[in-house]
């Protein structure tokens, strides 16, 4: 199925490596101009440099998504190299997990600003653009978490809060021809999970867990935001596609 967005420009934030990373393969792979961004500038430019190897179209903007000035700059830098901006997935984000009474000030600001405040930042930068083009796509990367996990009050309230961000501007941004979905992963197999020393112990209980048994990988999430961002799915908009094998509790 042709997905229609050759030659668009798509950023991918958080896209050094794991999900952010296929999601911008993927994306280039169906013809699509993409800029990698994120904090970590050395392995964002590895990440471009590994797609212009294979023939793919990619640029590199290091930067701080919580920045505001950092968040312009990769916009202006977007359309100064591929001419124009279409589509933002915002995908950056981490855990920092603790029980609450454990939970520090810093452990919830860090979180929600690299998550929340980011979204705000890039989707707040790339919207004039997008409407005054008549045509835009968000993908917001929000998890099955949004339903709650223990130990996780600062990661499960992000990743709700990008799915009410999606929604209200879903409602906002229509008019203009702007789309903005949500995609909510499940269990992934990326590296920062691999290395996680209960990573075998988790992978265990969330396939126990899942009517699908097999574990997830950043290529189930990357097919699923192709889509989303695509010509085929302009019809759909505040909506939140989970990818979790099944398991939504």
């Amino acid at each position: 199925m042709d997905l229609q967005i050759k030659d668009k420009v798509a950023i991918v934030t958080g896209s050094a490596r794991g999900l952010g990373a296929a999601t911008a393969r993927r994306l280039a792979e169906e013809g699509a101009q993409v800029v990698v961004t994120d904090i970590n500038a050395e392995q964002a430019r590895a990440t471009a440099a590994a797609l212009q190897a294979d023939g793919l179209r990619a640029h590199c903007i290091a930067g701080d998504i919580t920045q505001a000035a950092d968040v312009q700059r990769l916009v202006d830098g977007t359309r100064a190299t591929f001419g124009g901006v279409h589509i933002l997935v915002n995908n950056a984000g981490f855990p920092r997990d603790k029980y609450l009474v454990k939970m520090s000030e810093e452990d919830w600001t860090l979180v929600m600003d690299v998550m929340l405040k980011g979204a705000f930042l890039a989707t707040r930068a790339v919207m004039p653009h997008f409407i005054e083009q008549g045509w835009g796509r968000v993908v917001n990367i929000s998890s099955r978490a949004h339903f709650g996990n223990p130990t996780q009050a600062n990661y499960s309230a992000a990743k709700a809060g990008l799915i009410g961000m999606a929604k209200a501007l879903a409602i906002e941004e229509g008019r203009y021809g702007v789309t903005v979905n949500c995609v909510a992963p499940g269990f992934m197999e990326t590296e920062m999970v691999r290395a996680l020393p209960t990573y075998e112990t988790i992978k265990e209980r969330a396939v126990q867990m899942q009517p699908i048994k097999r574990v997830g990988q950043p290529g189930d999430i990357a097919d699923a935001v192709a889509f989303l961002v695509s010509e085929r799915a302009g019809f759909i908009t505040g909506e939140v596609l989970h990818v979790t094998g099944g398991r939504y509790g």
